[in-house]
């Protein structure tokens, strides 16, 4: 879906050294650098960008050395396809405090912000267009939960269910009313009738997340930062805001209280006085698209069947290497082969070594003979010997396995070795590890100390 002339700014937050993903991430390999179906995570948001011609980004990475790592794989990688400005923000930052750090830089009426983990089949020009359409404060990108492509009920793919999105929609389901993290949420959700009187009927969805993907208008939101520098996080502080202020400039202020009853107020600010809103909103109003109306806020719900997924944890990174494996595949733009799997000419295969459906192996990767490999991914220039089977796993680039090892439901990360007859299951391998011979280990993290 084309947008030659939405003129539309990307923000993609790339992070940096995520402590979710220890032991993979490194000072080399950051997160939006870890192979994902032998393809850098990262590659998958740029390529649905480029897919709705949205090619004016800043990419922004939590830390001088991953935003060299990332802007080096940049230059390399996507050369004149996309116009890519990489930016370093502290490496401590949170969301909200990424984007401060690149505001500045923002010229268009309306600009996109993404998380560098995403990875989804949602066109992203279609929530940009939906947001320009409504002439909303804030477009959110909301999927259902159970969104790892067609996994049957009960299968492992969606046994670990992201905790539940609050999210309150009107009767159309356009308009965002509510929405809060669920960890915020304990036994109780008690909203103010006002609230209810202010809105009229409301429908709470609990089926929903929040994908973290948000078309904002740049002038408000560059307001609401720089006066609250108390938000820190996207999602749980500056959008849950931003529903809430729209209350105040579409109904009268005697009719709207706080949304919602919270014992812990952290993420409750206090309402923007409406004159500072109001003064944003005249300014804003030089554009064609806002008219006088109360600004809303407003959600893009992505069709059921659609794959949109964060990864952002373990458990989350080794589901989506078998999703893009399998289900998945057509994201990855590789040819499949008659027996459903995606295996590089120049990989190689002994005798009676088998490669099941669902599986990857990459470039210059051989295995010795009578190996099986079922439902993994095996990365680039990989060195596997004979009678070695591994089962529900993801292994990286240039890793040595040596003969008659067994991984099984593991994440073995580059430049590994793992020596002869050694059994791991549940276990993630930092990058240069080497695990001695006949070590039986299971549900272990695995790291080299790093030097002072």
């Amino acid at each position: 879906m084309g947008l030659p002339a939405m003129n539309f700014q990307v923000v993609v937050l790339a992070g940096g050294l995520s402590k979710k993903l220890y032991p993979l991430v490194s000072k080399d390999v950051p997160k939006a650098l870890l192979p994902l179906g032998n393809k850098p995570v990262l590659s998958y948001v740029l390529e649905l960008l480029e897919a709705s011609n949205l090619k004016d980004i800043i990419l922004v990475a939590a830390g001088e050395d991953a935003a060299l790592c990332v802007g080096n794989w940049v230059a390399d990688a996507v050369h004149d396809r996309l116009r890519v400005e990489v930016a370093a923000a502290p490496e401590d930052s949170d969301t909200a405090d990424a984007l401060r750090s690149v505001m500045h830089r923002l010229t268009a009426e309306d600009f996109l912000v993404v998380s560098g983990d995403l990875v989804s089949d949602v066109p992203i020009g279609a929530v940009a267009a939906a947001h320009r359409r409504q002439g909303a404060l804030v477009t959110a990108l909301l999927c259902n939960r159970a969104s790892l492509g067609s996994s049957e009920p009960g299968s492992e793919k969606i046994k670990q269910q992201p905790v539940s999105d609050i999210i309150g929609l009107d009767s159309t389901h356009q308009h965002l009313l509510y929405m809060a993290p669920g960890a915020e949420i304990e036994r109780d959700l008690r909203i103010r009738r006002s609230l209810l009187r202010a809105v009229g009927n409301m429908e709470i969805r609990t089926d929903l997340v929040d994908a973290h993907l948000y078309a904002f208008n740049r002038l408000l939101v560059q307001g609401v930062l720089e006066s609250r520098p108390t938000i820190k996080s996207i999602k749980q502080d500056l959008v849950p805001y931003l529903v809430r202020s729209q209350l105040r400039l579409g109904v009268p202020s005697t009719a709207v209280g706080s949304p919602v009853e919270d014992k812990d107020a952290r993420h409750q600010p206090s309402l923007p006085d409406t004159e500072v809103f109001a003064q944003l909103l005249r300014s804003s109003q030089s554009g064609h698209r806002i008219t006088g109306s109360p600004l809303k806020c407003c959600s893009y719900i992505a069709s059921k069947g659609k794959l949109c997924v964060r990864v952002n944890s373990l458990q989350a990174y080794l589901d989506m290497n078998r999703e893009v494996a399998g289900e998945a595949i057509h994201l990855t733009g590789y040819e499949v082969s008659a027996h459903n799997n995606v295996i590089h000419e120049t990989s190689s295969l002994g005798w009676k070594s088998t490669v099941g459906p669902q599986c990857m192996l990459g470039e210059g990767s051989t295995l010795g003979e009578k190996c099986s490999v079922k439902k993994s991914v095996v990365g680039r220039h990989c060195r596997i010997g004979s009678n070695v089977k591994i089962i529900n796993s993801v292994v990286m680039n240039y890793v040595t396995v040596e003969d008659g090892c067994t991984i099984q439901n593991s994440i073995i990360c580059s430049n590994v070795n793992l020596q002869e007859r050694c059994s791991l299951k549940d276990c993630q391998v930092g990058p240069g590890y080497v695990v001695g011979a006949r070590l039986e280990l299971k549900g272990e993290a695995l790291a080299k100390k790093e030097k002072s």
